[in-house]
């Protein structure tokens, strides 16, 4: 079954726009994984607009204490791993080596982009890459590297060679297609992509702009996708629906 981890940033998102406590991205954290998610992701930016320092440890603190109760639950933490420290925020590789997650996905954004919105140039970055994802699996993270929906075999083997255990495919080009009602060539991409990352050894998980109604084509276009990370779409829905009820729609699509 492909694992959803659902992305918490936007509850830290409204937390921060009225400056106090609430809501509580841990809370959102234990709601999620009581409803039945597998995992748990979170992206802290250098300028901390969303989820700061000291939730990336509170998170990691209540993922911990599932674990203690019997129940694996992973923490991916994402971020560019080129960023340099900042203020409280001290290097997205310092943030792993203090909350030791699960998985690491790294993600060649930058402070000016709203959100993500490519995946690397493996032939320009894999070879800085390397050493880097060498110290993260140092830690006992997996380390998964964001690529773009499309990118080839060669590029591929670039990641496999540089360390990497799994990719994450880049989906907005094909949330927005399938919007429009015409998704197949955006699909295919990423199909192609995931078939080639499992040639070279690569394991495949995708994210962003994925929700309940462009999710489950995608998912049987790629069965073997080993988890989806979604936050965005995922918490607007809870909005109207709640979160536990939400979290339980994706895992059922998941699950089809």
């Amino acid at each position: 079954m492909t694992a959803l981890s659902v992305n918490i940033n936007k509850i830290a998102v409204l937390r921060n726009s009225r400056g106090h406590a609430e809501p509580d991205p841990v809370l959102a954290a234990r709601v999620a994984i009581e409803a039945g998610a597998q995992g748990i992701t979170v992206h802290p930016r250098p300028d901390q607009r969303h989820i700061r320092v000291d939730d990336v440890a509170r998170i990691g603190a209540e993922i911990a204490a599932w674990h203690v109760r019997g129940r694996a639950i992973e923490y991916n933490l994402e971020g560019n791993p080129f960023a340099p420290p900042r203020g409280d925020y001290p290097g997205f590789v310092e943030l792993v080596r203090r909350a030791r997650p699960a998985q690491a996905t790294l993600v060649p954004d930058g402070d000016a982009q709203i959100t993500s919105d490519h995946g690397f140039d493996l032939a320009a970055d894999a070879a800085r890459l390397a050493p880097v994802v060498a110290e993260l699996k140092s830690l006992g993270c997996r380390v998964s590297l964001f690529v773009d929906a499309g990118t080839d075999a060669a590029a591929l083997e670039r990641a496999a060679a540089a360390g990497a255990d799994r990719i994450e495919i880049y989906t907005e080009p094909y949330a927005r297609a399938y919007a429009n009602g015409n998704h197949a060539r955006e699909l295919d991409a990423c199909v192609r992509t995931a078939q080639a990352a499992r040639a070279c050894g690569l394991g495949a998980n995708a994210g962003h702009d994925l929700s309940q109604h462009n999710l489950g084509a995608l998912k049987r276009a790629i069965p073997f996708l080993a988890e989806v990370s979604i936050g965005h779409a995922l918490i607007g829905e809870a909005l109207y629906a709640g979160l536990a009820p939400t979290v339980r729609a994706y895992l059922a699509i998941l699950a089809d």
